[in-house]
């Protein structure tokens, strides 16, 4: 949650605010509950369903493309998107094809840049996820391959946030910040400079009675590692991974004023199911695993289950380390790699029903037109010439895929991804900017203790010159297989 005090639970938090009757309306509502940034804009006219689902599918065709371009962010970037949104939402019941109040959405997720995905409740609300032979070490690797997630007799993976073990990618971005935990830890129990280091960043801006006072003894090096790595964690999201995806000019300008205002939800349904999903189309057909290694399949990287050492990637070929050329992202846009268009059956199996009509299996498949159907059908998010008139911005024409069927208004996710390439050079402006940028900034902003409330915060040094993506994988592939007690951390 939001505004929560470090070392307080968030049952505790959610008591608080019920108590002092704060977030019980409907300008602010409850931090896990999703709103709404505009009024729904539900589906008008005379055409039917039918006429409408092949507007949208003759949109979607438009986005098809086999000619692979790099645009400006590092192909990891698109994954680590993916474990930002792991992050801070996770709604668990609105299906295409069923009309939803966001308000009656429980985000799962807290709606906080806190890396719950990886820490889930902490030591004693999530033990499953801890060693309980080694005080704040995290479960992490197995006998048969020692970079794996812990994972279950089952081979499921125990994480804080299951959708991170979809494929293989993510999962190593979720097992790089738990190796990092345990690198980190290592240095507590040895009590060296690092520990010292780690020590004096952690309690930048939180008062000391909380770590004597509110921090049981036995995990005040728990949690100053995971303080440690939340800081480094959201300066990278705020300054990278933000840049990476959005014009700089919108980020400066959110960053001085929401555009949104004060009261807009903490977590809109309009960043969830539209704006942020413009990942997908950053999304290449098959990435290099290693430097001398073959080209993989997106969809044949599949997770769900234990990795072999085989698939372990080098994370240079994802992000830049110290100059070296990592691969890169498709420019977030209007064009989508083929293979989207084409779910595997263990993704989409069965037509899509909505409001009586069926979306056969071959449409049922195409991401995109997924994308726009859950938003017409169970969300009815506003527009993209809607939300841009709130932000007294001229709007986009719809395109002719949609006017040619008498359809005049565009679904937000193209919307935003039409600017991206009509106004952005590759990078979300206008409203998908706005929108992506509030959201993430807002977050930071409302959380006390996060990077952007602590002025006076640097990276730590170790990380090398810059505190970057690249940089940080660098260092936990230099040092997770010297983590003290790493065979007893194994798991499954």
């Amino acid at each position: 949650m939001t505004n929560k005090p470090h070392g307080t639970s968030r049952f505790e938090h959610l008591i608080t605010e019920c108590l002092e009757n704060r977030s019980l309306n409907d300008a602010a509502v409850l931090p896990q509950i999703f709103g709404r940034l505009h009024p729904e804009n539900p589906v008008t006219g005379n055409l039917g369903m039918p006429k409408i689902v092949e507007a949208f599918d003759c949109l979607v065709e438009t986005m098809r493309t086999t000619d692979i371009k790099n645009g400006p962010a590092d192909a990891g970037m698109t994954f680590f998107g993916q474990f930002v949104d792991h992050d801070i939402t996770l709604d668990a019941t609105s299906a295409i094809g069923t009309k939803v109040d966001p308000r009656n959405i429980r985000n799962i997720r807290t709606p906080s840049l806190d890396l719950d995905c990886v820490y889930g409740d902490g030591p004693e609300a999530s033990n499953y996820l801890y060693s309980q032979e080694h005080e704040g070490f995290m479960l992490f690797g197995r006998e048969d391959n020692p970079h794996d997630l812990p994972r279950n007799c089952k081979g499921r993976a125990l994480i804080g946030d299951f959708r991170n073990d979809e494929n293989i990618i993510v999962s190593q971005v979720q097992g790089a910040f738990i190796a990092l935990h345990n690198i980190l830890m290592s240095h507590v129990e040895e009590e060296d400079e690092v520990a010292s280091d780690i020590e004096h960043c952690a309690q930048m801006g939180i008062r000391t009675q909380v770590w004597d006072k509110i921090t049981p003894p036995k995990l005040k090096g728990f949690e100053q590692v995971r303080r440690f790595i939340r800081l480094h964690y959201q300066w990278i999201v705020l300054n990278e991974f933000l840049p990476a995806f959005v014009d700089k000019k919108v980020i400066h300008s959110v960053l001085e004023r929401d555009p949104f205002g004060s009261h807009a939800p903490i977590m809109p349904a309009e960043f969830s199911v539209a704006a942020y999903r413009f990942g997908h189309a950053t999304v290449q057909p098959e990435y290099k695993l290693t430097k001398n290694g073959d080209p993989m399949h997106l969809f044949a990287m599949k997770g769900f289950g234990p990795r072999g050492t085989d698939s372990t990637v080098e994370f240079a070929q994802f992000f830049d380390v110290a100059g070296t050329r990592a691969q890169k992202a498709l420019p977030v846009g209007t064009d989508m790699a083929e293979t989207l268009f084409e779910l595997p059956d263990n993704i989409v199996a069965a037509p899509l029903n909505w409001d009586g009509h069926e979306i056969p299996i071959p449409m049922a498949k195409k991401l995109g037109l997924r994308n726009i159907l859950r938003d017409r059908s169970s969300l009815l998010i506003a527009s993209g010439q809607q939300m841009a008139r709130k932000l007294h911005l001229d709007p986009l024409p719809a395109p002719d895929a949609l006017t040619d069927h008498h359809v005049t208004k565009t679904p937000l996710w193209f919307y935003c991804l039409q600017e991206a390439k009509e106004k952005g050079k590759g990078r979300l402006t206008g409203v998908g900017g706005c929108i992506v940028a509030s959201v993430i900034i807002r977050l930071l902003k409302l959380d006390p203790e996060s990077v952007l409330n602590n002025p006076g915060f640097e990276p730590w040094a170790g990380f090398g010159d810059e505190c970057t993506m690249g940089n940080l994988m660098a260092f936990v592939e230099k040092h997770r297989d010297h983590v003290k007690h790493q065979k007893d951390l194994f798991c499954g």
